[in-house]
């Protein structure tokens, strides 16, 4: 077979081959350069695996490589702390739950999500219908309890450091926002109105559809993670008092936002990346308009 016809059926695969051995399928690739690589070329980097030219430090053409500094599959930099700003969530997420004890229902009251209903506490009506749209926001750090928080971090700690290597700082907090809003916009338009509601599940909910994305991007045994999920959507539905809308909502933003992260482009993949989290909060301001219209 001459070389046309070779890249020509190499081309036909469905499975990419390593650059380095072409009668070798992969579904990994170079974290820096993206070439396909097999197990035998793989070096281990701080986030996924690098090729042997750039482990070296030349592109394969004997040129420098195009970026100083290795990046994410995302196309991240790689930092010294992969899990710094999961840390950062935990412990504000923690803080806000030690305000909630020292302050009680008066700090709760103020910043849980609630469309709108008379907050005894405060003499007034309340909500994000009198114009209160911080509350989508702050209710993603507040928890109704020592169960709920605790469950959260865990989730949030054992999904959101590996996430956030893989992503990059940048690129993973854009994520984590966009499904927590999209988590509190959609609570607000479907949930009654006077129903309160507040943690960061609809944010991690996110983090576990981004990580769904990302293993199949990296062809990795996804059964685990659908399991965890699974198991989640069915104490989601299961368990009363519990807000399905804001888990759902921030599932499926985090589904959409991560494979905008991880199947761009190269050419084009900042500017989609982050116009995928832009166009989720204009869905998320277009849900709390609509809502506050139906309410006023």
């Amino acid at each position: 077979m001459d070389q046309e016809a070779e890249g020509s059926a190499q081309d036909a695969r469905s499975v990419p081959v390593c650059y380095r051995h072409p009668d070798r399928e992969t579904g990994v690739r170079c974290t820096r350069c993206e070439r396909p690589i097999c197990p035998e070329c793989m070096v281990s980097a701080s986030v996924g695996f690098q090729c042997p030219e750039c482990v070296r430090g030349g592109s394969g053409t004997g040129q420098a490589p195009a970026a100083s500094r290795p990046r994410t599959v995302a196309g991240g930099t790689v930092t010294a702390d992969p899990r710094l700003l999961t840390k950062l969530l935990i412990g504000l997420n923690l803080a806000g739950f030690v305000a909630q004890l020292s302050l009680g229902d008066r700090l709760t009251d103020r910043f849980e999500l609630l469309g709108q209903a008379y907050v005894p506490v405060l003499g007034s009506v309340e909500g994000i219908a009198q114009g209160q749209w911080y509350r989508l926001l702050t209710a993603m750090f507040l928890h109704g309890g020592y169960v709920h928080i605790l469950f959260n971090m865990l989730s949030l700690w054992w999904i959101g450091g590996p996430l956030e290597a893989a992503l990059g700082r940048a690129r993973y907090l854009a994520l984590y926002f966009a499904s927590g809003l999209a988590g509190s916009a959609l609570t607000y338009l479907i949930a009654a109105p006077n129903q309160p509601s507040l943690g960061a599940s609809g944010a991690i909910f996110g983090l576990f559809g981004a990580t769904a994305v990302l293993m199949r991007r990296l062809n990795y045994d996804m059964r685990p993670i659908i399991a965890l999920l699974v198991i989640n959507l069915i104490f989601t539905f299961g368990w009363s008092g519990i807000a399905w809308q804001a888990h759902i909502g921030g599932l499926v933003a985090g589904v959409a936002v991560g494979y905008a992260m991880v199947h761009a482009p190269r050419q084009r993949r900042t500017l989609i990346q982050y116009g995928s989290c832009a166009l989720v909060l204009a869905v998320v301001v277009v849900l709390t308009l609509v809502r506050t219209a139906q309410l006023s």
